[in-house]
């Protein structure tokens, strides 16, 4: 049995008292994890269980209950971990680059908000009241009561399983709980649909179907105009928006991914079909493009998209395989003859072997369909013992 997990995210409504003690148990705990984090940093970041001797006593000698105390200390630790893996990978520079050596060179600190995980002796639900009893320095809250979509309800009833976060952004207080749903047993493709990543259009599918790009693209140029307008300013109040309208932006962006996600994995698990993927590690670095469509390649999540696919193909059943994008759009799905003039533009391909004439993108999502059948055949082969 394989678990997909996912986040779900409800919002509270607690009462003004109850609001005030969620509000100082966050700010208590991140401040009280900032200190974990200063001895954790002058002891060389020991083993949990090495920096739980150094700091429980205190933690609990704060106000905090055994469980907070242990995520607490777990919480600084992980966050070491993240940053060591993060160093390995590369992500901040190289060994002597000035944003790595800031980050190896002082204690991590946690915003006051910042997220705090429970567990279920700190966190009990009532599906059926829409209400949680949670733990905060002040005791038990009993009775604060959450909204949340019906399909969310339902997947926290039934998959709900593991730690919650509690969050505070801008005095609005929000548990972002770990599912674990089982995966669907993968059935047979009968053929695969590919998905072609773009920038004009989000993404073109070989069905035929298009996320149009002309509306999110026109959103995407008139938030990178409201945001250099608002960075001029350089006022508190422009700041302020500035978050707001990133936090806006993020929920468009997701939203508008989750929907082409679902769009494609309908369809595939609709017509019994497999679904094949670009491979998009590296694709900022491999990508040759002109300063404004660099702009627009950034200003996208395609990754996020791309993970929404997965565990929604996951959820479904639907087989899903990754394959190399090269020369998808010079190759010409009809006679596979490969020439970059080909492409004559962004949207247009006129084949120079057969004179076929087709859409750049859906030439290239075939491509890719055709790709994938070829990984999941070699897959399958690989797998089938050879007859004696």
């Amino acid at each position: 049995m394989i678990v997909v997990k996912i986040v779900t995210q409800v919002k509270l409504m607690p009462e003004a008292e109850q609001a005030a003690a969620l509000s100082a148990t966050l700010r208590t705990v991140n401040d009280l994890a900032c200190w974990v984090s200063e001895v954790a940093f002058a002891h060389g970041v020991p083993r949990e269980y090495d920096l739980r001797k150094h700091t429980y006593p205190r933690l609990k000698a704060e106000g905090l209950g055994a469980q907070a105390a242990q995520h607490t200390i777990k919480k600084v630790r992980d966050a070491y971990t993240t940053l060591r893996a993060n160093i390995r990978a590369g992500n901040l520079g190289k060994p002597k680059s000035k944003r790595r050596r800031k980050a190896e060179s002082k204690p991590i600190t946690f915003r006051p908000d910042a997220a705090q995980p429970y567990d279920d002796r700190c966190l009990s639900w009532q599906y059926d009241q829409r209400t949680v009893s949670i733990w905060t320095t002040e005791g038990r809250l009993k009775g604060v009561r959450f909204v949340c979509s019906a399909n969310a309800l339902k997947v926290l009833q039934q998959y709900r399983k593991g730690e919650s976060d509690l969050i505070e952004r801008d005095g609005v207080f929000y548990l972002i709980a770990t599912c674990e749903v089982v995966e669907a047993e993968t059935y047979e493709p009968d053929g695969f649909i590919g998905v072609d990543l773009g920038i004009v259009d989000i993404a073109t599918a070989s069905t035929g179907y298009q996320a149009a790009g002309r509306a999110l693209n026109r959103y995407r140029k008139r938030q990178l105009a409201l945001r250099a307008k608002l960075q001029k300013k350089r006022t508190k109040s422009a700041k302020r928006r500035l978050k707001e309208r990133s936090r806006r932006e993020a929920r468009h962006v997701k939203n508008t991914n989750h929907i082409i996600a679902k769009t494609i994995v309908t369809e595939a698990e609709r017509t019994s079909a497999g679904i094949s993927l670009e491979e998009l590690k590296g694709i900022r670095q491999r990508v040759r493009l002109r300063k404004p469509q660099r702009v627009a390649l950034h200003s996208w999540s395609f990754a996020q998209l791309a993970d929404f696919i997965v565990y929604k193909a996951k959820r479904a059943g639907v087989p899903l395989v990754f394959v190399d994008p090269a020369y998808t759009s010079q190759t010409c799905a009809e006679c596979g003859h490969v020439d970059k003039r080909s492409r004559v533009d962004q949207g247009l391909f006129i084949c120079r072997g057969c004179g076929v004439v087709a859409h750049a993108d859906r030439n290239a999502s075939h491509n890719i369909a055709t790709r994938g059948e070829s990984v999941w055949n070699a897959g399958r082969e690989s797998r089938v013992p050879a007859t004696p």
